[in-house]
């Protein structure tokens, strides 16, 4: 694994240079940046499978290098303070390590990495090309519900959603949970006799319908369970007639 690490101090970054070694020797370690300009510069021209990133940098807070360049890259936080976990975790977040870091919590952290990717690994790609071949449907996704990771299967999603350029899953029992899949691609690799996209904003599941009425200009109006935070969700003009015809499969 290809791994960056963000600490303005020196000794702290190299011990955790170390620790991680120890964990793993194959870890390769491109880069230790000490500011948020250089991390900024290094991120514009590279990039890695894993960042580690203090908080409090020489030159502030480390948040701040994402209104600078755009990482899609997997982020372990690393701070001797708890405060900034809730704004960590709405970033790229796997883990978030309170200082001194010790070695059972950095395991942890790698552990959980390696399950995500043996998970995202055979994500869309393969998903894509067995839809084509007639072989194969998403059945499951793995999410982070706090420091742990669950699986929550197809049949237990009621819809998905996009909300404030985020997309979500709710469950039947009312569990909620963020999604790294844009509408597009579930439509792609979801069972389309199951879902349907009704609209820019949700992607539902036929077991989610609890009644149907007749709307304006042909569209249909739809209650669903459990109750979205919307009040009105309406089929669109042009997806109406679809969604009839996936209604009488």
């Amino acid at each position: 694994m290809k791994v960056i690490i963000i600490e303005d101090e020196k000794i702290a970054a190299e011990r955790l240079a170390s620790m991680l070694k120890d964990i793993d020797a194959n870890i390769e370690i491109l880069a230790m940046l000490s500011s948020i300009e250089e991390s900024v510069e290094w991120l514009r021209n590279n990039s890695a499978e894993l960042i580690f990133l203090d908080i409090h940098l020489s030159d502030g807070i480390s948040f701040s290098i994402f209104d600078f360049v755009k990482v899609s890259t997997p982020i372990i936080f690393t701070s001797a303070y708890d405060k900034y976990a809730i704004r960590a975790f709405q970033l790229n977040s796997i883990d978030y390590i309170l200082k001194p870091i010790r070695q059972s919590d950095l395991s942890a952290a790698l552990e959980k990495i390696s399950a995500l990717k043996s998970e995202f690994n055979r994500d869309y790609a393969e998903i894509s090309k067995g839809i084509k071949e007639g072989k194969v449907f998403k059945k499951r996704f793995l999410v982070q519900v706090g420091n742990k990771l669950k699986n929550i299967n197809c049949v237990d999603i009621a819809y998905f959603f996009s909300s404030n350029k985020s997309n979500y899953f709710k469950t039947f029992d009312g569990g909620l949970y963020p999604v790294d899949y844009s509408l597009e691609a579930l439509e792609n690799i979801l069972d389309q006799n199951d879902y349907f996209r009704i609209n820019r904003q949700y992607l539902i599941s036929i077991d989610s319908i609890v009644s149907m009425t007749a709307w304006s200009r042909s569209r249909v109006k739809l209650h669903l369970r459990p109750e979205p935070v919307e009040s009105d969700i309406i089929v669109s003009i042009e997806r109406s007639t679809d969604f009839k015809k996936w209604l009488d499969l």
